[in-house]
């Protein structure tokens, strides 16, 4: 049995020492290896009869040995520390293209990632299935012209989005306009996986049967002083022939003056018949500062497949306002801020209020006392429905040569929280180091400390404490047909031979 790394190593194998027998003329792989180990505190559950929970002054509920419990009309659900959990994560992706395929304009390009927990047996989030292929496809390019095949990413004002299928795009460059087309079978948002891969199954039941068709259209336009695009997408479910999602958006941007830029697009949701996220922005660049302002409304977004839309989710709007400014060579202070507000959800809790609104702020300064040194601080602050947080965080970075950078970062977080049982405090502190001996090779290490304290008034305040250490190694090889020798008077100047 072929295991997916063995299908891996075979596939680079295959590409490096191969890809003259293929008639490739270049080709290029990077790989990245990144491993971390690290530990936490798991969580257990229990019941008990209610007629054996002790009542307390709050209206709660809490069980013999201390432990707040969420009581029914028969029983009452608890959770206990659970057994500490460890976990050794180890993630390589490749990353490969080829070029000089004997037609003109033809080239490959294929990313796929391998990741896998070396720990305890306890599952890493990521690491199911093992091998995926994020990215696989043929690309033609010609002048005014650009066809991909095979597995791909769009991104767009509509999000990225992965499909298997055929991808076209004409360009007249003097008229400053480009149309694009699409088609084929879609991945599940968020992820490189169909949504029918049985690693998606805590779906369950709503889980889709066949993959849906997804197909659409862009049209763009560049010109001096603006830009604009519109999009439009549909995905179709071939069980049902019922649409899954139908959406266009629309963006522009606009240069009125040198510095200046207007910027501004929506989104309207087609299948469920309303408009989705929008907002509109100006920002003004200076020498020595930056203003931004803008205004913005965000609404999710669910396949009508789900059962998410059921619960009519409303949207937030929000106003915003963030400046930077050098008042002197080597300090630059920044600072953001941001009100938000939800629309009226049209439902009655009685004896509940709960707040619609809120704020966000941050600040920091970055300072470098010398071309070697870079010190970093900032502050955040937010006010929401359900939660607060506040916390500091810095950074301190030392260019040790041009191959070699070492690093001291530490922040604190507390975050009171008003519709759970608990509070939480963060400190975390550490330290990491990165190596270039060439532009081939790059080493990592970094180590972190977390500790937490949770407050609650009961027996499950746990210790959350831990410690993390993580390495990376990345390595870039390829043919020389990627890399242009210096001119022959550079290389006598440099006292080179000839």
């Amino acid at each position: 049995m072929i295991t997916p790394r063995a299908a891996l190593l075979a596939g680079l194998l295959l590409a490096t020492t191969g890809v003259h027998v293929l008639g490739a003329q270049g080709y290029r792989v990077r790989l990245d290896s990144r491993m971390q180990a690290l530990s936490w505190r798991g969580v257990g559950t229990g019941t008990i009869p209610r007629d054996q929970a002790i009542p307390q002054s709050d209206g709660g509920f809490r069980t013999p040995d201390g432990f707040a419990a969420l009581c029914g009309t028969t029983q009452c659900t608890y959770f206990t520390p659970g057994p500490e959990l460890r976990a050794v994560p180890w993630v390589t992706q490749a990353d490969l293209a080829l070029w000089g395929m004997g037609i003109p304009g033809l080239s490959a390009r294929a990313n796929a990632r391998y990741a896998t927990d070396l720990g305890d047996g306890t599952t890493w989030p990521g690491t199911e299935p093992e091998f995926q292929l994020v990215e696989g496809y043929l690309e033609y390019a010609r002048e005014g012209l650009t066809a991909r095949a095979g597995r791909q990413f769009l991104t767009s004002r509509l999000g990225a989005y992965g499909l298997d299928g055929v991808r076209g795009t004409v360009r007249r460059a003097g008229l400053g306009l480009d149309v694009s087309a699409y088609v084929g079978w879609g991945l599940a948002r968020g992820s490189v996986l169909p949504v029918t891969d049985p690693a998606l199954n805590p779906l369950n039941d709503f889980q889709p049967r066949d993959r849906q068709i997804v197909a659409g259209a862009e049209l763009g336009w560049i010109g001096t002083y603006a830009e604009g695009r519109v999009e439009y997408r549909r995905e179709v479910d071939p069980a049902v022939d019922y649409f899954v999602s139908e959406r266009a958006a629309a963006s522009l941007a606009i240069r009125p003056l040198r510095g200046l830029t207007l910027v501004g697009g929506a989104e309207y949701d087609l299948a469920f018949g309303h408009l989705g996220s929008a907002d509109a922005s100006a920002t003004w660049l200076s020498g020595r500062y930056s203003l931004s302002g803008g205004i913005r409304r965000y609404r999710p977004f669910f396949d009508l497949w789900t059962i998410w839309g059921a619960f009519s989710p409303v949207a937030y709007h929000a106003w915003h306002a963030s400046g930077s400014l050098t008042p002197v060579s080597g300090v630059t202070v920044r600072v953001r801020g941001e009100r938000f507000k939800f629309d009226d959800t049209e439902t009655f809790t009685p004896g509940v209020a709960v707040e619609d609104r809120g704020w966000r702020f941050n600040s920091g300064v970055t300072w470098m006392p010398s071309p070697a040194i870079i010190l970093d601080g900032g502050y955040q602050a937010e006010f929401g429905p359900g939660a607060s947080s506040r916390g500091y965080d810095g950074r301190a970075t030392w260019l040790a040569s041009p191959q070699l950078s070492l690093s001291l970062h530490g922040t604190q977080f507390k975050r009171p929280l008003e519709l759970r049982y608990n509070d939480a405090e963060l400190v975390a502190y550490g330290m990491d180091a990165e190596y270039r001996p060439n532009p081939r090779w790059r080493f990592g290490i970094m180590t972190t400390r977390y500790d937490e304290q949770r407050e609650r008034p009961d027996a499950g305040a746990l210790d959350w404490d831990q410690f993390r250490v993580a390495a990376r190694v990345t390595w870039l090889f390829g043919s020389n047909a990627d890399r242009l020798p210096l001119p022959r008077a550079v290389r006598r100047g440099a006292g080179g031979s000839n």
